[in-house]
């Protein structure tokens, strides 16, 4: 007996074709690609414009006062020097103004070379906190939120463990010496290179494409009166609009637009590491700041259209990029120290990417360990940003007290 062939009526339909992981379950119907993409474009310069606005009113702020020379002018101890640029950094969300300002007050005299190394080394770390930031715009999202959270921790995680292995050396070996060894290698490099030309203002597209916006929250603010003031109240509609335009540009990103973008993430800018490391050198050398460059994959990361083993080679690069901005403030000033600093900068940032490229097992499995724990929870989130900016800086304090005592 024959065996009966179903008809066309009981046989199965056929699978669906595979969907992305990312945009499985989020497309909207009824809604074009281009929709999502219009949207995309607007709520991401709305989102770089909010940085800048940010920033823009708390450098107000301390232009406004003395407060950032103040910081600084206690760096006798190389852990508060180190915090002083943690902070500075974290209050105008831009490393490359920090660094820019530590060159500066070097190549005039105000700060010593040896302290400058130390408050660079906390830019480094100081400049991870807008990505952490950025990344708790998500935080009702617990999918979203790890993936943000972790990209964010990735770069927190390069700087801690780079500070980790160079400051001990360069501490140590200025106590013990009298010379740290980053500042005797930048020294023996600055000397055998001449900065020449006269770059002080160079074009930059971000700041000029996001004055309309900076503009208008001025403009708006101008009736304050007190600088200070309106520095504090421009940081704080600079913060709003943060949030505000990285909710609507993800929810842009989840569309029909996200499985396009995934496709020209994977396939240009994040083919391999190589190009990703060197799409962050060029995008952080064009927007003068790797706070803004390191915040967008933030939002990329959170839908998932960027890989976390692609987004670290990239931070990577952000970290080399930022560093032309040191190089340019040591040109203007052409002072030795001025040199020296910005080539220590430089220095610091090569040699964390030597040494956390081959062993960049360890940055990334300690990102996800911490974007797991903060997304079970908030308050685990806020621990682990009180450890790392709080616990550990006052241990680090306490421990650099004792042992120079002793050792002296």
């Amino acid at each position: 007996m024959t065996e009966e062939k179903p008809t066309t009526s009981d046989a199965s339909p056929p699978p669906p074709p595979p969907t992305s992981a990312l945009t499985r379950g989020l497309e909207p119907a009824g809604r074009p690609a281009w929709i999502h993409g219009i949207a995309a474009v607007i709520f991401l310069y709305l989102f770089v414009s909010s940085i800048k606005v940010m920033g823009g009113g708390l450098k107000d702020v301390g232009d406004g006062s003395t407060w950032l020379q103040d910081i600084f002018s206690f760096g006798n101890n190389p852990i508060i020097a180190l915090m002083a640029g943690v902070i500075v950094t974290a209050v105008v969300q831009s490393s490359s103004f920090t660094t820019a300002m530590i060159i500066t007050l070097c190549g005039s005299g105000q700060m010593d070379v040896e302290t400058a190394i130390y408050a660079v080394m906390g830019a480094n770390i100081g400049t991870s906190i807008t990505s952490i930031i950025v990344s708790l715009g998500n935080i009702k999202f617990r999918k979203q939120f790890r993936r943000g959270f972790t990209a964010a921790m990735a770069h927190t995680a390069i700087n801690w463990l780079t500070v980790a292995v160079l400051f001990p050396i360069e501490w140590i070996s200025n106590v013990v010496t009298g010379k740290g060894a980053i500042l005797r290698f930048s020294e023996w490099v600055s000397t055998s290179i001449n900065l020449s030309g006269d770059i002080e203002n160079p074009f930059n597209p971000i700041k000029w494409a996001t004055h309309p916006v900076t503009w208008i929250f001025d403009a708006v603010t101008s009736w304050l009166g007190n600088p200070v003031t309106q520095g504090v109240v421009v940081a704080i509609m600079g913060l709003v609009l943060l949030f505000f335009s990285l909710y609507y540009l993800v929810a842009s990103l989840k569309g029909a637009l996200l499985s396009r973008l995934e496709g020209l993430f994977r396939s240009f800018f994040f083919r391999n590491d190589a190009i990703a490391f060197v799409v962050g050198v060029i995008a952080t050398v064009l927007v003068q700041s790797s706070s803004v460059t390191t915040s967008l994959i933030v939002p990329l990361a959170s839908a998932g259209a960027v890989r976390l083993r692609r987004i670290f080679p990239f931070l990577l690069g952000c970290n080399i990029g930022t560093t032309v901005t040191g190089v340019i403030a040591a040109a203007a000033s052409m002072t030795p120290d001025a040199i020296t600093v910005a080539t220590a900068h430089i220095a610091f940032n090569v040699f964390g990417t030597v040494i956390w490229y081959p062993l960049r097992a360890m940055p990334i499995s300690l990102a996800r360990t911490y974007g797991r724990l903060a997304s079970k929870s908030k308050r685990n989130a806020i621990t682990i940003l009180v450890v790392l900016f709080l616990v550990i800086p006052s241990v680090g304090i306490v421990v650099t007290e004792i042992v120079t005592a002793i050792i002296k």
